[in-house]
């Protein structure tokens, strides 16, 4: 048996005897859910962890056990869980009823609130997930150009239509095989591959979808300047620029635009504008959202029984008005802490670990050198990340199985230090499989604190 199978099944053995209650459900949802899962990115093995219940910056599963969440749903949590003015919110409206067929003045009211924010959004409509915002912004983009190619990063994700399950020039299983006629995908951060890209077929692009920092690649941010070439390089061409602000947003009260000085033609947003319910919103240049108008004879079609229905605009306004600029600031300042303390207590151990993302976004990586493209991220130890992870969970502190931590404003300077703690200690007992299957990544211990 290797170090890693011996730590993996130790890691393994501690979670089962942690979690019997998940154990025995997950049992059950095998008979009613392919995997027993519905939702990919939260399963793990030996089996998913169920969660009863959360308040502030703590969750609590099945058994009982509790946690300090720095996952946070995949940072849509930016207040951690049943934050009093949400909860306010969303029993009152919901007292009141939670759907309708008709428009309501919070929509209108969450609308008015982002095109404050975010100056590059005229006009704005609601979906009900991110996958949905991404998908009608390339719908909007190809309806107002004519043209049917995107560009989008080699490894970005933005949700689960065809388009963007193109990966490496093919279609996977399930998607139209046509779909990759229409996909040409460059290297993020890489202002050479985007500019020869676009000069070979910019008269085909409608539009370059980019992430504000690309999340599931491993919370890679732009370098500086790279999101102004794509926007000079589109705006050049005729060609749309559509930044994906779904995690982005959250970084600053306009999201990355506002971070990295660029306006985009169009914005995609999720996540932390529903307050914890499902939402999606899109928006950008008036002329390009009023192809979406029903006064208009030719106007785009976009429905769903549940875009904006009045909960998850609520929850959306309770949130972001929870959320001004001394508050990102905090957060940001808390990603900083725990940056610098990881950093730190790698060093100590002898350990090189990367740790990349802005503000309270953030990812590690077992690697020599920071990712800065996919490509790069991926070549980093995933097993590692894995048993990191599983670790973690058992020590209370639970973190995405890709190792993303995303911050949430109930936590305080203390709980920071004490998830550095317990990633100091996770990496002290991971340092023999790192010895083993990456040695290139073992150093001198340093002796600095963590």
């Amino acid at each position: 048996m290797t170090v890693v199978e011996s730590l993996q099944a130790d890691a393994e053995a501690a979670y089962r005897r942690l979690t019997p209650a998940s154990a025995a459900l997950y049992e059950r949802a095998e008979a009613a859910l392919p995997g027993g899962d519905t939702r990919q990115s939260v399963f793990f093995r030996p089996y998913p962890l169920f969660l009863d219940g959360g308040q502030g910056a703590h969750v609590e599963d099945l058994d009982g056990n509790r946690f300090l969440d720095c996952s946070n749903c995949w940072s849509a949590m930016i207040h951690g869980h049943a934050h009093p003015a949400v909860v306010e919110a969303v029993t009152g409206q919901v007292a009141k009823g939670t759907a309708f067929a008709a428009a309501n003045r919070h929509a209108v009211e969450l609308a008015d609130l982002l095109k404050e924010r975010l100056p590059s959004i005229e006009k704005m409509r609601f979906a009900n997930s991110g996958t949905e915002a991404t998908m009608l912004c390339v719908r909007a983009a190809r309806a107002f150009t004519g043209r049917a190619k995107i560009v989008k990063m080699a490894g970005s994700y933005h949700g689960s239509h065809d388009d963007f399950e193109v990966s490496g020039g093919e279609s996977p299983a399930g998607i139209m095989p046509t779909a990759a006629e229409h996909v040409l995908e460059v290297e993020f951060n890489d202002k050479d591959d985007v500019t020869r890209v676009l000069a070979q077929h910019g008269d085909d692009v409608a539009a370059v979808i980019v992430e504000g920092i690309m999340g599931s690649a491993g919370m890679l941010p732009p370098d500086d300047g790279y999101l102004r070439h794509l926007r000079d390089e589109t705006a050049r061409r005729g060609i749309l620029l559509i930044i994906d602000e779904v995690i982005s947003l959250r970084l600053a009260l306009g999201g990355a635009q506002e971070l990295y000085g660029v306006t985009p033609d169009l914005t995609a947003m999720g996540k932390i504008i529903g307050g914890g319910f499902p939402v999606g919103g899109f928006g950008g240049r008036a002329d390009l959202m009023e192809q979406f108008s029903p006064l208009r004879s030719d106007y785009l079609h976009h429905s769903g029984t549940f875009n904006a229905n009045p909960v998850s605009m609520v929850a959306g306004l309770a949130t972001l008005r929870q959320l001004d600029a001394d508050t990102i600031g905090y957060l940001g300042r808390l990603g900083e802490r725990f940056a610098d303390g990881v950093r730190r207590a790698a060093a100590a151990r002898g350990v090189t670990v990367q740790v990349t993302g802005v503000g309270s976004l953030r990812n590690l990586h077992f690697a020599a050198r920071a990712p800065r493209h996919a490509a790069e991220a991926h070549a980093a130890d995933k097993e590692l990340l894995r048993l990191l992870h599983l670790k973690l969970l058992t020590d209370g502190v639970l973190v995405a199985p890709r190792g993303m931590f995303a911050l949430s404003t109930p936590m305080s300077e203390s709980e920071i230090d004490h998830i550095v703690e317990r990633t100091g200690e996770a990496l002290e007992w991971l340092r023999p499989a790192i010895e083993e299957r990456a040695p290139a990544l073992i150093g001198q211990r340093t002796g600095a604190g963590g």
